[in-house]
């Protein structure tokens, strides 16, 4: 089997749509499926290395360094020679210039197209046009998926919170629910120590860590308030930022004008295959608020990293945050936050406890799982009298 993926965000660019594309891209080819990307070109050394992935000119997204966007003109280039080798889907990953153009693709060559819901476009819009009432910003969010999803053979969701959003909607395309999983490297252990000394982070003081994009819609203006809540109760504690974003330097502002600059660190992006699993180790807690979350993939790389979390349960995250799973879910309030993460702090044995589920906990989320799920999906969409063929002798 032979699958185009299309997206318009991908490495170097980090974040958790890369992250899953790649993912599952490397456990599908180990299934023996064959995926070919189309991705933007970032203009970075060693981009075009890769012959699965064809990369297409792109130009700056104003206001957003890390972000770009494909012409129009050079992805149908890109994509008029592939219409000649046989696929036997298109799968979208991303809604812009990536959607349109796996639809096109899937149109003349006559093969289903299925795409995943990576974003909550919902509560991203009105960060990123602060004019647009937000009343009016959802209702134009829920329209643009709506027309979107009418178009799929299928639609993949990150989470089941995220399904029943879409059916709340009115999509009516099949949705199945295929969390992005952890592969086997993520569950190798880091060397916090190593990651301290590297960073100049004592190693004798309980330290907070945020892993993730540093945008203003992971909430992380909260985690600050906490923070400042949490140097109340312990005024040793420290905490990591690791990431980049648009929000960096309001944070980096805020954090002097709430007086805890002195002990904060913003570790910027990290290398993934060893010094990111270093970063998870080397902390004491990992805290999470963000709002935005399909799934939340960063939980469960903390969790695979025996480190006990505290985080709000909003949308995807909730589908992780279940009981037993390692993790305290708080309120989105932050004085009870921190008093949350300060029991943790001032109790090993309840930490060692929670270290123990995480670990656990994580092992159910392995990536060949998933990408098997994937494949499945893959095989009844190329298939679909087969497939009802299979349910119906299943009901009897």
């Amino acid at each position: 089997m032979r699958i185009l993926f299309l997206t318009d965000v991908y490495f170097p660019r980090v974040n958790g749509v890369s992250t899953s594309i790649n993912t599952f891209r490397t456990d599908l080819g180990a299934a023996g499926i064959e995926t070919v990307l189309v991705a933007p070109a970032y203009g970075t050394p060693g981009e075009g290395d890769d012959p699965s992935v064809i990369r297409v000119a792109a130009g700056r997204v104003p206001r957003d360094p890390e972000d770009r966007r494909m012409r129009w003109g050079a992805l149908c280039a890109a994509l008029a020679p592939l219409e000649s080798q046989r696929f036997d889907l298109v799968h979208i990953q991303t809604p812009f210039l990536a959607h349109y153009a796996g639809l096109r693709h899937a149109r003349r060559t006559g093969v289903p197209v299925l795409a995943t819901y990576h974003t909550f476009f919902e509560e991203y819009l009105h960060h990123y046009v602060p004019m647009l009432p937000r009343s009016l910003g959802r209702s134009l969010a829920r329209r643009f998926t709506l027309s979107q999803c009418a178009a799929l053979s299928a639609i993949v969701a990150p989470s089941e919170p995220m399904r029943e959003l879409l059916k709340a909607y009115g999509v009516r395309a099949r949705i199945e629910v295929i969390p992005t999983g952890l592969p086997a490297d993520r569950y190798v252990r880091g060397d916090g120590a190593r990651f301290r000394r590297q960073f100049a982070i004592p190693l004798d003081r309980p330290l907070l860590l945020y892993v993730g994009r540093v945008a203003h819609e992971k909430n992380i203006e909260f985690l600050l308030h906490s923070f400042v809540a949490l140097r109340r109760l312990r005024p040793d504690a420290l905490f990591a930022i690791a990431g980049e974003g648009p929000a960096r330097e309001h944070l980096q502002t805020l954090a002097r004008q709430l007086g805890v600059a002195q002990a904060l660190y913003f570790i910027g992006y990290l290398e993934r295959e060893h010094t990111l699993a270093d970063c998870y180790a080397a902390a004491d807690v990992f805290v999470f608020a963000s709002r935005t979350e399909t799934q939340g993939l960063v939980l469960l790389e903390a969790l695979a990293q025996g480190r006990p979390v505290v985080s709000t349960a909003v949308l995807g995250t909730t589908s992780i945050l279940q009981p037993g799973c390692g993790a305290r879910v708080a309120p989105e309030k932050a004085d009870a936050f921190a008093l949350t993460v300060a029991d943790i702090l001032d109790d090993p044995q309840r930490a060692s406890r929670l270290s123990a589920q995480a670990l656990e906990y994580a092992q159910g989320w392995a990536s060949a799982l998933m990408s098997w799920r994937l494949a499945k999906l893959y095989r009844e969409l190329k298939h679909p009298s087969a497939a009802t063929a299979t349910v119906a002798a299943a009901h009897g």
